[in-house]
């Protein structure tokens, strides 16, 4: 199985001090977020990755490189123009192949164990979903069993952790050039019992937020 890290943005909430790295390179526990998360893949049985690139992409690839020395394979999808989650995760099918594939929000540190993603085949999508964390104020879905559903109301009392196993179909009526993936294909397969999820209660932290990346340096030391 592959896997695909969402690592493009621009980190707009981390500024300023995303103007001057990327925010997949920001520190945490004595090493940049997303080499613990190339990491977390190699230990959950996943060694080829595929990264996106655009805000100081090059920052990543030269520190990263082919992957070798953390035991994955690395392949880079640039994009000269940023895609945002859909797009970009479209524009990277031919390096992802016909497969389901792993796909990780560049910015979130977890202690997930990965390797239960390994088998999962999903006919659209299976997400990793967690409560509603004070510090957001909405849900995304509502965890019904093995399933996902989405209301767009109270009901939605899970946040969707960054974290999916998708089947490239997903993409095949998927609009051309930037758009967000939950919006645009998770919601509509939600709503129409497409989407399989799970539920995970253990440490999760999305950095997007100077608040949330302090947060995770703790848990981390």
């Amino acid at each position: 199985m592959k896997a695909m890290i969402l690592a493009a943005g621009r980190g707009e909430r981390l500024r300023p001090l995303t103007e001057r790295i990327p925010k997949p390179l920001i520190p945490i526990g004595g090493a940049a977020l997303i080499e613990h998360q190339l990491r977390w893949l190699q230990r959950g049985g996943i060694a080829e990755v595929v990264i996106n690139l655009h805000h100081l992409g090059e920052r990543i690839a030269a520190q990263l490189g082919d992957g070798s020395d953390i035991g994955v394979r690395i392949a880079y999808s640039r994009e000269e123009t940023l895609l945002d989650t859909g797009g970009g995760v479209k524009a990277a099918l031919p390096l992802l192949g016909a497969a389901p594939f792993v796909l990780l929000n560049g910015d979130i540190w977890t202690n997930y164990p990965f390797a239960g993603l390994a088998g999962r085949r999903p006919e659209a999508a299976h997400l990793v979903l967690t409560p509603r964390p004070e510090h957001r104020p909405t849900g995304d879905f509502a965890l019904q069993g093995e399933r996902a559903q989405r209301h767009g109301d109270a009901r939605d009392d899970h946040v969707f952790c960054g974290i999916a196993v998708v089947h490239p179909q997903l993409f095949a009526a998927a609009p051309d050039g930037p758009f967000n993936i939950a919006h645009e294909l998770y919601f509509a397969a939600a709503r129409a019992g497409h989407l399989t999820a799970e539920g995970f209660t253990g440490a999760w932290f999305d950095i997007g937020s100077h608040d949330q990346l302090k947060a995770a340096r703790r848990f981390a030391e």
